[in-house]
């Protein structure tokens, strides 16, 4: 480290998330990692002749953001292709995003919606209809994703995709018809979402130097909403290394704004130790810098072992060969000394799989390797305290924003309380970090997700948590900064603003420690610094910033409309929808239980169909849904 700072931030309220949750109001940088902080006299005095001073004037700064589960490769791949209906206030300005989309897109590209919005987010508290959807585009394609449970096709997106009267669907999916047993644009996940993406991948992709520029917006994106880090939790279709090399170009050339950690995801049902064998032949966790390493294994470990989230279907019931596939895998990752993660839902399904790891760690034993369940939304305190045994941890995502209304109509409101219960993590002493698993099941914005920890409301405003399985402010933020160095293997340099720790750094748009509850879900960055250096500027710190972006794709969504709340779009508009505010009266939870039970009545579904219980669970699921 340099006798003399290279960047005073002073004059502020910093929240170094030290163990003392203490402030400072001066943090001085030298090279990528933080030199002291400090009051801002005792800095000052540090600055040497080249020393760049900005000041902060009152503004907040906190550690850089870190989600311990997003899609960021895969999403990046994709992300100059997506309308996003992420935090749009109302049905009837999403449907006028999809209309001016619609005139713009040539052919033969699709508008493709792929998840990250509730219905319950807009001023009309319901979904689009297939009707408004062939009304807006006739000969366009359109692909409208619903978390994971369903999709909406026009009929140009059916044409496209060749299905008709005679299309056979795996078992677990439905392809909803007509009277006539034609198609009518509707795809469920009962609750098999292979469906659903294996229509999906059927769009048009982009050509590789696009891919390297939409990667880059949407590093850009989640710049301006305060993430620095992540862990990347793999996916579908996500193949290693082939579908890596777009972010390993742009490792290469320096063009990578946010910390890498990325997890392997088996691709292949019933050969998934096959998978983890041959990457175990040509790489190695921890391989990698600061900027891109491999962290470890999953969050699919073995097919058989997936339990999907869609709380509008009953819990699936997993295949008798669980144990078995998943003990192989298991017992290969531990003697190898990979780190691994496993999507977990269910209480139940986390019951067997701790059944098969304590088995294994009595053969191959764990030893502190970092392991741990995502989501584990109906976790037992039993199981909760098994996992402290194991040496595990469990990293929660904001899925309950989205669809707290199904499960409180599922399972009942009392149910919802504690799902997840993230209070009896926190005080069993199990390593607990936070994440939004977007961009599918939901959005990346993490302030969404830090409302929801310290409010325990969904993002229409519906009450979930009692005041005693929420977090306080400083709880919330300790998950998505400190808490995620553990997760990540990176326990000495991320997630706090003390001396020596990487110089990842937020300047906040608001004061997250003081605002109203509402008002956290309208926090962005101003500023943000990756390792001292300025990724992001907005406002008054513009000039300090790395300029214009251009996009590649003149007809892509985000040119237009930008991302989280399309701040473009409202931008051009005088009177912006109605948001829903957590003390509104459609957000009681009474109104949103009556909201879905009209869900799934047949006279005001979205396409008119019977949300039945008739649907086949497999043994296991083909699904690429994650």
């Amino acid at each position: 480290m340099t006798s003399k700072p290279d960047l005073i931030l002073f004059n502020g309220k910093i929240a170094t998330m030290d163990s003392s949750d203490s402030f400072v109001e001066a943090v001085a940088v030298a090279g990528e990692r933080i030199h002291s902080a400090g009051p801002t006299r005792e800095i000052l005095a540090l600055k040497g002749d080249a020393t760049q001073l900005i000041d902060l004037r009152g503004r907040t700064v906190i550690p850089g953001l870190h989600d311990t589960h997003i899609h960021v490769i895969r999403g990046g791949l994709n992300y100059n292709l997506e309308l996003r209906w992420d935090g749009v206030r109302s049905l009837a300005d999403a449907l006028d995003m999809l209309r001016l989309q619609v005139a713009r897109t040539p052919a033969p590209q699709w508008v493709r919606v792929v998840g990250g919005w509730s219905e319950f987010q807009f001023a009309e508290r319901r979904m689009p209809t297939l009707e408004e959807i062939n009304k807006l585009a006739p000969e366009t394609p359109v692909f409208i994703l619903h978390l994971y449970c369903r999709a909406l096709l026009n009929r140009a997106a059916l044409r496209a995709c060749g299905y008709d009267r005679n299309t056979q669907v795996p078992p677990g999916c439905e392809l909803q018809r007509d009277s006539n047993g034609e198609p009518t644009g509707l795809l469920i996940a009962r609750p098999n979402a292979l469906l659903l993406y294996a229509t999906l991948a059927k769009g048009p992709k982009l050509p590789p130097e696009y891919q390297l520029n939409s990667t880059r917006h949407f590093m850009r994106e989640l710049n301006r909403l305060g993430l620095t880090s992540i862990i990347d939790a793999g996916g579908g279709y996500q193949n290693y290394p082939d579908d890596y090399a777009i972010i390993q170009k742009l490792h290469n050339e320096g063009q990578l704004t946010l910390r890498i950690a990325y997890n392997l995801f088996t691709q292949r049902p019933r050969e998934e130790l096959a998978d983890f064998q041959k990457w175990a032949s040509i790489a190695k966790p921890g391989q990698g810098d600061r900027m891109l390493r491999l962290n470890g294994a999953g969050e699919m470990l073995v097919f058989s072992a997936a339990d999907f989230e869609d709380f509008l279907e009953p819990r699936p019931d997993l295949a008798a060969s669980l144990e078995s596939e998943l003990k192989r895998v298991v017992v290969f990752l531990v003697s190898n000394r990979w780190p691994f993660r496993l999507h977990a839902t269910y209480n139940e399904s986390i019951s067997r799989f701790l059944d098969v790891f304590e088995e294994v760690n009595r053969e191959v034993p764990f030893d502190g390797l970092h392991w741990f369940f995502d989501h584990a939304e109906t976790i037992s305190q039993k199981n909760i305290d098994r996992v402290k045994a194991l040496g595990g941890g469990i990293a929660v995502q904001h899925r309950m924003a989205f669809q707290g209304e199904y499960f409180a109509a599922q399972y009942g409101s009392e149910a919802a309380r504690e799902t997840p219960p993230i209070r009896r993590m926190l005080d069993s002493g199990v390593p607990v970090a936070a994440g939004t698993d977007a961009t599918r099941v939901a959005n990346y914005n993490p302030w969404d997700s830090l409302y929801w920890l310290s409010t325990g409301r969904t993002v229409g405003g519906m009450p979930l948590f009692g005041d005693e399985n929420c977090c306080s402010r400083h709880e919330a933020l300790r998950l998505y900064t400190a808490a995620g160095a553990w997760f990540a293997n990176a326990e000495e340099k991320l997630g706090t603003l003390e001396a020596g720790q990487l110089a990842d750094l937020v300047v906040l748009s608001k004061d997250y420690f003081s605002v109203a509850d509402q008002e956290v879900r309208e926090i962005q960055s101003i500023l943000t610094l990756l390792g001292g250096k300025v990724v992001y500027a907005s406002d008054e710190y513009t000039p300090l910033g790395p300029g214009e972006l251009p996009v590649t794709t003149d007809w892509s969504p985000v040119r237009d409309f930008g991302g989280y709340g399309a701040p473009r779009y409202y931008a051009t508009r005088a009177k912006p929808g109605h948001l829903h505010h957590s003390a509104c009266g459609c957000g009681s939870l009474e109104t949103q239980l009556r909201s879905v039970a009209r869900t799934r009545d047949p006279r005001t579904h979205a396409s008119g169909c019977e949300w039945g219980r008739t649907g086949f669970f497999g043994g296991g699921c083909d699904c690429f849904a994650f």
